[in-house]
């Protein structure tokens, strides 16, 4: 996937100047910023989105960012959009994109207030970049600096979701050869599964959970890394309570994938959260009603070790992840 290395986006931050009214910066770790607004919170979150499936492009431009405006617990209200491509990009290609992008922004209750449209010859493809702002109230603001020591790690749907789903679409005919055309087709329709914003508001409102995070680039095994390190803990996860889809494991063979690589598949719209153990039926509850299934899969310790368990064999949890998405997506040669 494109992101620096952490200590290479570290040294990226490092000329930021500190500001009193900036209450979370950019840091590695946080998807959001927050800042000062008179007696409230502003949680603002900016993503690109480029290479995902056209008929869903704008939906994704919009439910990319309000995701980790909802994930620190304010309802995303606000946004700008910007979309640039190369140069010549046929004004039917710029409508089609914005049209789906409307229809995203009313369906989460979003205003449009500014953007940018442009062509450009350094382009090959459109990108899209979106930023989208919320309001919180001080004592609702949720970060993935809080997960505390006993708290049980909730994730609320399958790891690779994602993967899967986008594979189905973008290389449909080898998907029906691996997967078989009914799944093939039932994962094709799940890429609305890629946003995290109604469980992420639900999830807010409960008492005793304390950090969610979206398991985008680098899937469980960077989310998890980063609620670890920003709260300053370690974890203890069991690698046969995580739900991974038949479907993602007939990947893994496909394309060779070790187990390292299956933990960091791209999952976006999954969450992981931090959760405290008297919470857990109300999770699991709240996660029903929206037709989400919450697996427990391991806790967070007072030890900063951070361990993977499978059966009776612990080892060391994958300190990087080798997200596989971009070499499967790109990969047509076996299409």
């Amino acid at each position: 996937m494109g992101k620096l290395a952490p200590n290479e986006l570290q040294k990226l931050l490092s000329c930021i100047r500190k500001d009193e009214r900036v209450l979370v910066p950019p840091m590695i770790g946080y998807d959001a910023g927050v800042h000062l607004l008179d007696d409230k919170y502003l949680v603002v979150a900016s993503d690109p989105c480029t290479g995902v499936p056209e008929e869903w492009f704008g939906w994704l431009l919009v439910n990319y960012a309000a995701s980790d405006v909802a994930l620190f617990g304010a309802k995303p209200q606000f946004c700008t959009i910007n979309l640039l491509g190369p140069r010549p990009t046929q004004p039917e290609c710029f409508q089609k994109v914005m049209a789906q992008t409307c229809k995203a922004a009313d369906e989460l209750g979003i205003a449009i207030v500014r953007g940018h449209t442009g062509m450009y010859d350094s382009l090959k493809e459109i990108v899209g970049v979106c930023t989208v702002y919320g309001i919180v109230k001080p004592k609702k603001l949720i970060t993935p600096g809080n997960a505390k020591p006993s708290d049980l790690i909730v994730c609320t749907k399958p790891l690779g979701l994602e993967t899967v789903t986008n594979f189905s679409l973008i290389h449909k005919a080898l998907a029906r050869k691996l997967f078989g055309a009914k799944k093939q087709q039932e994962f094709a329709r799940l890429v609305y599964m890629q946003s995290c914003v109604k469980e992420a508001r639900q999830l807010a409102d409960i008492k005793g959970v304390h950090a969610m995070h979206d398991a985008t680039e680098g899937g469980f095994a960077t989310a998890l890394n980063e609620l670890a390190e920003a709260s300053n803990v370690g974890f203890s996860v069991n690698w046969e309570k995580i739900d991974v889809p038949d479907e993602a494991l007939v990947l893994k063979e496909h394309f060779k994938l070790s187990d390292e690589q299956v933990l960091a598949m791209s999952s976006t719209g999954m969450i992981l959260a931090a959760v405290d153990p008297q919470a857990q039926e109300k999770v699991k509850a709240e996660l029903q009603k929206l037709g989400l299934s919450a697996s427990f899969v391991g806790e967070f310790t007072e030890s900063k070790e951070r361990v993977l368990v499978r059966g009776k064999k612990k080892t060391a949890f994958p300190s990087q992840a080798d997200d596989p998405y971009t070499m499967m997506l790109a990969n047509t040669a076996t299409s």
